[in-house]
């Protein structure tokens, strides 16, 4: 019979990572540069990454291997040499932005078991919060070694690829994501769109190729031809209508490997894609899920009992931060004489969920309040809030101050008790202000919307926010 001590060998190897007993390895971790004391038969042992980089580092005049890791963090290094020691990890307690950091991190070092424990810690338990910051996942390099949240991403986008070749990351995207993408079968673009996109992508690579294409040489086009070398093959040129090819790949006829002729290519053929042209793509709840969705429309249409099924509104995404920009100039730029509109808020740091409903139109030109008693604010149950809150125009106050239509001042108000300032993500000016004792004549709504914790005073560091990402979406009934 053979017995196991595994926790006691944890135990112990977590006392020599403490005590640093014979070590001979130190590695200077962050900007800080932390010392840690290390064992090199335990880091080449555990990391393959490890393995190689100490293999090729001589020891110094004390026997010892000095490495620098400048790029990762303390906090990061810390919960993996822990790991890599004592075999243990616990993910209760970190935030999905820390854990995203060492999942990247992990994927350096070649660690295997956390790499997989982190995959699925997001994509199966956490795929909101991917969603919501899709454009940072997007732009992670060697993406191609996490398979799963490689597969997650690329069908997000296949459905959805505005998400991501209408945003202001997709020029920045690396080349093996950028492959992974046009390879799909049912990547819904048209294929002179995504033969526009590519050759998009490689002039941003090559900022100084001139901006007219008649003044290019024949050196400019094999400096485009070098870069998209490996993006090619994967355009499925037959299935580009003639008019097309002579329209936008005729121009470039120099980088390819063959003569484009009407609509054939001598490339290798490849299949047409399987597209569904009327799959909406930039409509994507990212926020709120469908039950939010559900309860927003109940409230609109004063529902005692909330909708379970068959919305009868449509949301149409007219605004997303990390598309589109987040100063609230942008929501007016964008919103002007829109009306029906509702505006959703992830805060940053607390993952609350608030909002407001805006039946009357905006005006992006002039500053003005405006009278709009059917609209309310609220906040949304999630994870760590245990229920949503509905707050109304107070009938007690004269609703025409309701909305704070203000452009010339880049900030939207519901009375004081939901101000959006400057720019939600980085200005911290938003607010919800809500005290009896000052207040009360400008609290144009019935009630705070956000959780007691984080209303302990006017203006104290919680009652004033960023976000982390806004949308704005239309409200209008189905047809």
């Amino acid at each position: 019979m053979t017995t196991q001590f595994y926790e006691r060998l944890s135990n112990d190897l977590t006392r020599l990572l403490e005590n640093s007993i014979d070590y001979n390895v130190t590695i200077e971790v962050g900007e800080n540069k932390q010392i840690y004391k290390l064992h090199s038969y335990i880091l080449q042992s555990r990391s393959s990454y490890f393995y190689k980089k100490l293999n090729e580092i001589p020891f110094n005049e004390n026997h010892i291997k000095v490495l620098k890791m400048p790029d990762i963090s303390i906090q990061i290094f810390d919960i993996i040499i822990k790991y890599i020691y004592g075999g243990i990890i616990s993910l209760e307690n970190l935030q999905n932005s820390v854990l995203f950091e060492l999942l990247i991190a992990s994927n350096e070092l070649n660690l295997d078991k956390l790499i997989e424990l982190l995959q699925t810690h997001f994509v199966v338990n956490n795929a909101s919060w991917l969603k919501l910051n899709f454009s940072w996942v997007c732009r992670i390099k060697n993406l191609k070694n996490l398979n799963r949240l490689l597969e997650f991403c690329n069908n997000i986008i296949a459905k959805h690829p505005d998400t991501i070749f209408g945003s202001d990351i997709f020029l920045t995207l690396p080349e093996d994501t950028l492959i992974s993408i046009i390879k799909k079968d049912d990547l819904q673009l048209r294929e002179s769109k995504i033969w526009q996109y590519v050759i998009q992508w490689g002039k941003a690579q090559n900022p100084t190729l001139p901006t007219n294409l008649d003044e290019w040489t024949s050196d400019d086009f094999l400096t485009l031809k070098t870069t998209l070398k490996n993006c090619l093959p994967h355009i499925r040129y037959f299935s580009i209508s003639s008019e097309d090819v002579f329209k936008m790949i005729f121009p470039y006829q120099q980088i390819l490997e063959s003569e484009v002729n009407n609509k054939q290519t001598y490339s290798t053929a490849l299949l047409p894609r399987t597209i569904n042209i009327t799959i909406p793509t930039r409509n994507t709840l990212n926020i709120i899920t469908d039950k939010h969705a559900l309860k927003i429309s109940s409230w609109i249409d004063r529902k005692l009992t909330k909708y379970t099924k068959n919305n009868p509104y449509e949301f149409k995404l007219l605004v997303r931060g990390s598309r589109d920009g987040f100063d609230v100039g942008t929501i007016y730029k964008n919103c002007d004489k829109i009306s029906s509109i509702v505006i959703v808020l992830k805060v940053k740091d607390t993952g609350e969920i608030l909002g407001g409903y805006i039946p009357c139109e905006l005006d992006k030109d002039k500053n003005k309040w405006i009278y709009s008693p059917d609209s309310f604010i609220f906040s949304l149950k999630t994870a760590n809030i245990k229920k949503s809150i509905l707050s109304r125009v107070s009938k007690s106050h004269h609703t025409d101050h309701a909305i704070a239509n203000f452009p010339l001042h880049s900030t939207i108000f519901f009375g004081n008790n939901l101000c959006l300032v400057g720019n939600l993500k980085n200005g911290k000016k938003c607010c919800c202000l809500q005290n009896k004792d000052i207040y009360d004549s400008y609290d144009k709504f019935e009630k705070p919307i956000r959780s007691e914790k984080f209303l302990d005073k006017i203006l104290s560091e919680n009652s004033v926010f960023n976000v982390e990402e806004y949308e704005v979406f239309q409200v209008s009934k189905k047809k």
